[in-house]
């Protein structure tokens, strides 16, 4: 989410994305389901945990904007992407109100069936975001792809945190985080070749979005800590 763009888009994108070649309207089509995918993942778990409007409505908004926010924050930009593109702000803030309306819980199951392209699409194109925004401010590589899994993902991890929940993307088991991680070094693999940004940009949503639909409708999973089973609590460990 970035002032590069002539146009107030809910995602920071590098300036030489010839954005003619493959579309404004696609671009903002998928930036903006992503951004709704995002914030409506806030707003049911935040109806979940029977929060009021202005709970769902952060929420909401931690959920689309948060893995943003923290970027710019370790790479110490100013304005904050949300600050530059008030639209945005308010068009996530009306997608609360509005989810808050007509939203039920018999609708939850359906919703997020229909968020899922959408949701992978956005956790690409967020995750090109951060890598190009790193890239711009000469970061390390390893740190760059982190910077673009944080896009990606960080806005789920402070919704679920604020909801007093273990982050999905650390317990879900089915490649979320893993699947930006690997869109990250392509695209970075793809501008360190020299290719042009829009190319590292589509490639990188391809595989992301890619591999996280192919994960969910095939149930692949990520081994977990087969530790042994946990013991009884220990009531001095209580705090």
């Amino acid at each position: 989410m970035s002032a590069d763009l002539a146009l107030a888009l809910p995602a920071h994108l590098p300036a030489d994305l010839p954005l003619q070649a493959w579309g404004q309207t696609l671009q903002l089509l998928v930036e903006l389901g992503g951004t709704a995918a995002f914030a409506l993942s806030g707003v049911m778990e935040a109806a979940r945990k029977r929060l009021d409007p202005v709970g769902v409505c952060v929420v909401g908004c931690l959920a689309a904007f948060g893995g943003g926010t923290v970027r710019d924050l370790l790479l110490d930009q100013r304005p904050f992407f949300w600050v530059s593109h008030e639209s945005t702000l308010w068009a996530v803030l009306l997608l609360c109100a509005l989810s808050m309306l007509f939203l039920r819980d018999r609708h939850f199951s359906i919703t997020e069936r229909a968020m899922l392209w959408p949701d992978a699409l956005g956790l690409g194109l967020f995750t090109a975001a951060g890598v190009h925004q790193s890239i711009a401010a000469d970061m390390p590589a390893l740190v760059t792809v982190l910077l673009g899994v944080i896009t990606g993902t960080f806005g789920g991890v402070l919704r679920d945190m604020v909801c007093n929940e273990i982050p999905a993307v650390l317990k879900d088991h089915r490649p979320y985080a893993l699947c930006a991680f690997a869109g990250a070094w392509l695209c970075l693999g793809l501008v360190a070749l020299g290719l042009p940004g829009w190319i590292s940009v589509l490639a990188c949503v391809a595989l992301t979005a890619g591999s996280r639909g192919l994960a969910v409708r095939r149930g692949w999973q990520i081994p977990h800590w087969r530790s042994g089973s946990p013991g009884p609590e220990n009531p001095h460990d209580r705090h």
